[in-house]
């Protein structure tokens, strides 16, 4: 019986991709049978993808203003904050140095040509004017489009926090956010129940255009990606633990192994956080220390999400057939996967929202989203692990910054 429950929950959990990639599949077996008459389906993928960029704009906006409005307690967050944010950034640079490096080695989409053609030419940043272009826009109105989204995310940021900083006048404007917030996600719920229509469709028509290279390139991409997750967990945890704690930090690495199963079952870092929390307690990190550091690295630490944005980055680079070469290239792949990691994590429905900014950001049709959403589904459960459980090594590096080498001992007796 126990055993029937741990099946059916597995399946509660996963149900939902698996139903979406099943529907994948089904539509990549119907365009290899029907070839270019399965550009039919099209238009039923296209509705999908249009609803989609179409809640985007005030999704972002709504929530991102909504969460950082609503935040509380702030005198407690900012005794840590500094060394919070160092060690999220830095951890999630180093993920971004070694997938740039696995995928020059090993190109995700080696030998794949798909001839759709880019809206504009591709701009990674490499001028400051480019820069300022990439944050800003130069009138309201140029804000609220989906050809804008990193100017969008900051103009949210800085809004949200004004509405804080207002105080009590400001309440009433961030219930009205948070309202508007869960009623742009239930609209993203209910165009989810299309999802598999819509993806199934547009695959078909997709495969049944371009064939069976792309699915191969999607197996390529899968085994770069999961090895390399089960690689960073095994030899980049014990190095930031060793930093964090000496032996005692590489000991205590062992109670990484609950939160990594549930991580894996729930694909969900939030699901992980009580499990996560008990393993931080067991470990030494201290209770102020873990209840700060924890939550807010549920939903803004996300190193296997960096991984995924710079093979989802890349991936797109291949099959259009643009080098993914050049320092301004690897600026703003790295720029990208941190600010995917760190601030849409923090917004549900963060990763089609993070998929949408790598599209419109370097000018690729509206053709990209549904190919690198797909890499997304198949890579979200190592992703997730590696997400979860860097929290817990994340607060035990914050403990050894803010308390001293001797922190296990002084804490564990």
């Amino acid at each position: 019986m126990a055993e029937l429950n741990k099946k059916k929950s597995v399946w509660e959990a996963y149900r939902f991709s698996i139903i979406l990639i099943g529907a994948i599949i089904l539509g990549s077996i119907i365009g290899t049978v029907m070839g270019e008459k399965a550009k039919v389906f099209k238009p039923f993928g296209d509705l999908f993808i249009n609803g989609m960029f179409t809640i985007v704009v005030p999704l972002v906006m709504v929530t991102i203003s909504s969460s950082i409005s609503s935040m509380s307690d702030m005198t407690r967050l900012k005794s840590i904050l500094k060394n919070l944010i160092l060690v999220f950034v830095s951890t999630g640079f180093v993920a971004a140095i070694i997938i740039l490096i696995i995928v020059n080695i090993f190109p995700p989409a080696q030998g794949v040509n798909l001839n759709i053609s880019a809206a504009e030419a591709l701009k990674p940043f490499q001028t400051g004017d480019q820069i300022v272009k990439a944050i800003t826009v130069t009138d309201f109105p140029e804000l609220i489009s989906r050809k804008n989204m990193l100017p969008l995310i900051l103009f949210s940021i800085v809004f949200g926090l004004c509405v804080n900083m207002v105080g009590e006048k400001g309440r009433k404007i961030a219930d009205g956010l948070d309202a508007l917030a869960e009623v742009f996600l239930k609209m993203i719920n209910l165009l989810m129940y299309y999802a598999p229509i819509g993806l199934g469709a547009y695959f078909a028509s997709l495969v049944g255009e371009y064939g069976k290279e792309l699915i191969g390139s999607y197996t390529r991409a899968m085994v770069i990606y999961y090895p390399l997750c089960f690689a960073y967990f095994i030899f980049m945890f014990p190095v930031y633990g060793y930093i964090a704690g000496g032996k005692e930090g590489l000991r205590s690495l062992k109670h990484l192994l609950s939160p990594a199963l549930t991580s894996l079952a729930t694909q969900s870092s939030i699901a992980t956080l009580p499990v996560n929390l008990e393993a931080a307690g067991k470990i030494g990190v201290p209770k102020d220390i873990r209840e700060i550091v924890l939550p807010i690295g549920a939903t803004a630490h996300m190193d296997g999400t960096v991984f995924s944005s710079i093979l989802k980055i890349s991936f797109l680079f291949g099959i259009f057939g643009v080098p993914f070469t050049g320092a301004g290239t690897y600026i703003s792949a790295i720029l990208l996967s941190i600010v995917g990691g760190v601030v849409m994590s923090g917004v549900p429905g963060g990763g089609l929202i993070g998929e949408m900014l790598i599209v419109t950001m370097y000018g690729f049709p509206a053709e990209a989203f549904p190919i690198i959403a797909t890499i997304g589904y198949l890579v979200d459960p190592p992703a997730t692990m590696i997400n979860a459980t860097g929290d817990t090594v994340a607060a035990m590096l914050v403990t050894r910054m803010v308390e001293g080498k001797d922190w296990i001992k002084k804490n564990l007796g």
